[in-house]
C-alpha cells in the first residue's frame, strides 16, 4: 500500500506539472508561489512589478469596471480601455433613433465631448491582506452552519472597524477555497467615469451571436471611458469641475505584438469558477442543468430576434438584453461540448478514487475524510429535481417584465403593511424611479410574445407542483391557450404600461395597493413566487447548505491530501493574475487553429446589409487602400490573437500583458471548445481571445481619427523602448 501511494504521489505530481497555464492566482502571492515558473515560462519583470504597495505597480493600472467587467489605465490622463460589450450599457443610454452610437460608434475629441455615466464606476484596489485568522477566530468544526456563520459576520463587522483606512477608502473581505481562508481589500472607488469612443457594434460586436464565443475571430471589442477625480486626485462624485484622474501606474503599449509560444499574463476581476467540484456536480451541469438553461434561452432569443430585425427602435431597446441572454447561452453549450468531449466526469472520478486511496493509506486523514465523496455524491442526487425547478424558474421569471414590474410593486405594497403612508411614499419614489428607467427599453409586444411562450415551458416542462395554480387556472378559463391567455393577462393588466400605472398610483396609498394586488399580472407573479418558496426554496436551501459545508471541507482536504498541488482558489471577482503562452491549438481531428487572425477574414466574412457581419465603408476603404499605419505588419492588419490564458466572465476588458507587463491585447472571450474552464481547465483546448492592441490603435486613429487619444498613450517596441 505504502509503495502505491508513493507511485500515485509522484504521478499526481507529473500530472498536475502539466498545467502550468492554469490558475486564477492572489497577486500577493505570486512572489512565493509563482514567479520562478513564470519567469521560466518567459516573464521578463518581477512579481514586485506586479503587486507592490510600497510604489506604483502593475495593481495600480487595473480597475473593477462597475463590478463586472475589467479595464485598464493607459494614459497619465486616466484613460480606461476595456471591451465594447462592457461598455455597451452606457454606449446604449446614451443612443437614441436621431443618434445611434450602437450603429455609428462614438468619440469625444476633447474632454468636452466626454459624456457622464450615472452608476458607473471604477475601483482600485490599494492592499490586500491575509485576515483569516481574525475572521475564524472562535470559530470550530462542531459549529451549526448558521451559527458559524453568524460568528464569522461579527468578527468581519469587528475587524473593519478596526483597521485603519483612508475617509474615501473602502473594506471589502471575502472568502477564498470555500470559506476556509479570507482575506482583506483595501479599495478606492471613483464614480465619475465618462464615455470617450466605442467604434460602431459593425466594429465592436463584429459576428454578433455567430462568431460569440468561436475561434478564429475578427471583432474589434473596445471601448474607452476616464476617470475624473477631485482637484486633490480623489474620488469624487460627479462635477463639472472634476479633473482627468492621475494613476499611479498606466500601461505601455506595445506595438511588437506576439508570436507563438510568447510570455502571456492578463490581469483582471474574473466572476466565477467551480474548479474544485465533486464528479456528481459536473454530471448534474451537464445532464440536467445546461440543457435546461439553454432550451428556456433558445426560446427567449427566437422571439426577440424576430422583433429586432423587423423594428429598429426594438433593435436599440433589446440589444443589450439579446447580448446578455445570448451570452450565456451560447457558452453553456460549448461547456457541454467541452465537458464532454475532456471526459471530465471520468477524470474526476479518477481523481476522487485516488483521494479516497490515499485517505485509506493514512490513518489521521482517514478520520477526517473517509466518506466524504459519498455524502457529496449523496446530497447532489438530492437536490437534483429541486435544483431543475429553481433553474426554470430563475430562468423564465426574469425574462419577463411583466412579472418584474410585479415584483417591483411589491416593495411598495409591502412597505405600506410595514410602515403605512411613509413607507409607502418612500418606496413609491424609488419604485417608480426605477421603472421610468426600466420602461425606456421594454416593448409590450415583445413581452407578451415571451410571456406566451416561456410561461408554456413553465407549466409542461416540470413537475406540476412547482408551477402556479393561478397561471394554470387562467390557462384553463381560456383552453388551454397560452397565446390567448397572454393577450387576456395584457389586456386587463395595468402595471406594464407608465401611463396606466401612473393613472393606478395616483389615489390614496391603501387603494393603490388595493388595485396593485388585485392587478392579474401582479397575482401571477406573486402566485409564481409563492409556489417557488412554498415547494421548493425549503428543501433546495437546506440541501444547498449541506452541500456548502461538505464542499468547504471538501476543499480543505484535496489542500491536505494533494500536497504536491499548488492551489489556487476560485474566481470571486476579486484581482487575480494568469499566465501562459500565446499558442495554436488543435480542438478536433483534422483541424488546427492558427494564432492571429486579419483583416483579411474580416473582409471573408463581410455580407452588406447584413445584422451580423456588415461592416462601415470606411474600414472597407480603409482595407482597400492597405492603409494601417505603423499598425500593420508586412502590409497585413492584425485583428485578434489566442493564447492559453485561464479566463472568465470578468476578465472581459482585462489586459493582456506581454513578458515585460505592456498591453499586446485586451482580453474579451474564450473558445468555445474550452468554455468548461470554468469547472475543468485543459490546456490542450482551452484558449482565451484577445484584441490585437494594433487593431485598437488602428481603429481609434485611422477609422475614427481621434489623434488626441494617440497623442495621451505611451507606445514602445522591443522590450520597453519608448516609440
Amino acid at each position: 500500500m505504502k509503495k502505491y501511494v508513493l507511485l500515485f504521489i509522484v504521478s499526481i505530481s507529473i500530472f498536475f506539472k502539466g498545467f502550468a497555464e492554469e490558475g486564477m492566482w492572489l497577486p500577493q502571492l505570486l512572489q512565493s508561489l509563482n514567479e520562478k515558473e513564470m519567469k521560466r515560462m518567459g516573464m521578463k519583470i518581477n512579481a514586485s512589478d506586479i503587486y507592490n504597495i510600497s510604489k506604483g505597480s502593475l495593481k495600480d493600472a487595473i480597475v473593477s469596471f462597475g463590478g463586472f467587467c475589467t479595464a485598464e489605465v493607459i494614459s497619465d490622463k486616466g484613460l480606461l480601455l476595456t471591451n465594447h460589450h462592457c461598455g455597451f450599457d452606457a454606449i446604449q443610454t446614451h443612443s437614441s433613433v436621431q443618434n445611434n452610437y450602437i450603429r455609428d460608434g462614438f468619440w469625444a475629441y476633447n474632454t468636452g465631448q466626454e459624456l457622464k455615466n450615472p452608476g458607473l464606476f471604477a475601483t482600485f484596489i490599494i492592499r490586500i491582506d491575509d485576515v483569516t485568522k481574525a475572521v475564524l477566530g472562535g470559530v470550530s468544526s462542531s459549529l451549526p452552519e448558521k451559527e458559524r456563520q453568524s460568528l464569522i459576520d461579527k468578527n468581519i463587522a469587528a475587524l473593519k472597524t478596526m483597521t485603519k483606512k483612508e475617509s474615501y477608502q473602502d473594506i471589502l473581505i471575502r472568502s477564498f477555497f470555500e470559506a476556509n481562508k479570507y482575506y482583506l481589500f483595501i479599495t478606492e472607488t471613483y464614480n465619475d467615469v465618462r464615455m470617450v469612443g466605442a467604434p460602431p457594434s459593425s466594429i465592436g460586436n463584429f459576428g454578433k451571436d455567430t462568431d460569440n464565443w468561436m475561434w478564429p475571430r475578427h471583432t474589434g471589442d473596445f471601448s474607452m471611458f476616464r476617470i475624473y477625480a477631485d482637484k486633490n486626485n480623489k474620488p469624487a462624485a460627479y462635477s463639472p469641475d472634476n479633473v482627468p484622474y492621475k494613476p499611479k501606474r498606466s500601461l505601455n503599449i506595445s506595438l511588437d505584438g506576439v508570436k507563438e509560444g510568447d510570455f502571456t499574463m492578463v490581469f483582471g476581476f474574473p466572476g466565477r469558477t467551480n474548479e474544485y467540484l465533486h464528479s456528481s456536480a459536473i454530471e448534474q451541469t451537464v445532464n440536467v442543468s445546461d440543457p435546461a438553461k439553454i432550451g428556456i434561452r433558445t426560446k427567449a432569443l427566437n422571439v426577440i430576434d424576430g422583433f429586432m430585425r423587423k423594428d429598429e427602435e426594438i433593435g436599440i431597446q433589446y440589444a443589450k438584453k439579446y447580448a446578455s441572454i445570448s451570452n450565456a447561452w451560447k457558452k453553456w453549450q460549448g461547456e457541454i461540448l467541452g465537458l464532454t468531449k475532456s471526459n471530465a466526469v471520468t477524470k474526476r472520478k479518477e481523481l476522487e478514487a485516488n483521494f479516497e486511496k490515499i485517505v485509506m493509506s493514512k490513518p489521521e486523514l482517514n478520520v477526517a475524510y473517509m466518506g466524504l465523496l459519498k455524502d457529496l455524491e449523496k446530497v447532489y442526487k438530492d437536490i437534483e429535481p429541486y435544483a431543475y425547478a429553481r433553474d426554470y424558474y430563475s430562468e423564465i421569471f426574469p425574462k419577463i417584465e411583466l412579472l418584474m414590474f410585479a415584483n417591483q410593486l411589491k416593495g411598495v405594497v409591502n412597505a405600506f403593511e410595514k410602515n403605512g403612508e411613509a413607507g409607502y411614499n418612500l418606496a413609491k419614489e424609488k419604485v417608480v424611479e426605477r421603472l421610468e428607467d426600466q420602461y425606456k427599453d421594454y416593448s409590450a409586444a415583445v413581452d407578451e410574445k415571451l410571456f406566451s411562450v416561456l410561461m408554456e415551458m413553465y407549466v409542461k416542462d416540470q413537475k406540476d407542483e412547482y408551477s402556479s395554480a393561478y397561471f394554470k387556472n387562467l390557462l384553463k378559463d381560456n383552453g388551454g391557450d397560452y397565446a390567448k391567455t397572454a393577450s387576456s393577462v395584457y389586456k386587463q393588466s395595468k402595471i406594464y404600461c407608465m401611463k396606466d400605472l401612473q393613472a393606478l398610483l395616483s389615489g390614496n396609498a391603501k387603494d393603490v395597493c388595493d388595485a396593485i394586488k388585485k392587478d392579474i399580472g401582479y397575482q401571477i407573479a406573486m402566485d409564481m413566487q409563492e409556489t417557488f418558496t412554498n415547494n421548493v426554496s425549503e428543501s433546495l436551501n437546506g440541501y444547498q447548505a449541506t452541500i456548502n459545508q461538505l464542499q468547504r471541507l471538501y476543499m480543505q482536504a484535496q489542500m491536505d491530501v494533494f500536497t504536491k498541488k499548488a492551489f489556487y482558489p476560485d474566481a470571486n471577482s476579486t484581482l487575480r493574475v494568469t499566465y501562459g503562452n500565446a499558442k495554436t491549438f488543435q480542438p478536433r481531428d483534422g483541424v488546427k487553429y492558427d494564432l492571429h487572425t486579419y483583416m483579411e477574414g474580416v473582409m471573408e466574412k463581410y455580407k452588406p446589409g447584413d445584422y451580423e457581419f456588415d461592416l462601415p465603408q470606411k474600414l472597407i476603404d480603409l482595407y482597400n487602400k492597405k492603409d494601417f499605419g505603423r499598425w500593420g505588419v508586412k502590409g497585413k492588419q492584425p485583428v485578434c490573437f489566442i493564447a492559453a490564458n485561464h479566463t472568465t466572465g470578468g476578465n472581459s476588458g482585462s489586459p493582456a500583458l506581454d513578458a515585460y507587463g505592456n498591453l499586446v491585447g485586451l482580453n474579451f472571450d474564450r473558445a468555445w471548445e474550452g468554455t468548461m474552464s470554468d469547472i475543468n481547465y485543459d490546456p490542450s483546448i482551452c484558449r482565451n481571445i484577445m484584441v490585437d492592441i494594433r487593431y485598437v490603435m488602428f481603429i481609434v486613429e485611422k477609422y475614427a481619427g481621434a489623434k488626441n487619444l494617440i497623442a495621451e498613450m505611451k507606445f514602445v517596441s522591443k522590450a520597453g523602448v519608448k516609440k
